[in-house]
């Protein structure tokens, strides 16, 4: 009856980065980008859409969304947008938006690339449209318009029209 005084415990496995995501679509419900709020049916119910449409409409949300500022989501979901926008010329401002949209994109394992970036100034807002592609998908593009659109330095109260 020999017992070991120290016992022997296996350790757990520990996952290596990026071993763990499931890179498969999933289904979810519906979301209206304008609303900001669950797409809704004629009988109030929300929609099902199919796992592209759950992506794309992920995409758009996490590059609307400013990292940090919701207690809810990690660290890695959002962009860095307001500090992009405080650069002091056009050309820091782009760099710094298409850097902060990529790393926002591409922590989800089912994004192969973001690319295609371009930029359409009309005061301090930008017009930026750019490519993504799902990894089993066709590449689908994104348009979001960025800041208040005021002149710099003027306050005159005019919104850029794009």
């Amino acid at each position: 009856m020999a017992q070991n005084l120290f016992p022997v415990i296996d350790s757990p496995r520990i996952a290596r980065e990026g071993e763990g995501f499931d890179k498969r679509y999933k289904k979810s419900f519906a979301w209206d980008l304008q609303k900001g709020d669950f797409a809704r049916d004629g009988t109030n119910r929300v929609p099902v859409c199919n796992g592209i449409e759950a992506y794309q409409t992920w995409c758009e949300k996490t590059v609307t969304t400013e990292r940090y500022c919701c207690l809810a989501y990690p660290d890695e979901i959002g962009t860095e947008m307001e500090r992009a926008m405080k650069r002091p010329s056009q050309r820091s401002c782009e760099s710094a938006i298409e850097r902060t949209i990529k790393e926002a994109l591409l922590v989800n394992p089912r994004t192969e690339y973001v690319r295609g970036f371009s930029f359409s100034w009309d005061g301090d807002a930008v017009l930026v449209e750019f490519l993504v592609k799902g990894i089993q998908y066709e590449e689908f593009r994104i348009r979001k318009k960025l800041g208040d659109g005021k002149n710099r330095g003027e306050d005159d109260g005019q919104q850029a029209s794009f």
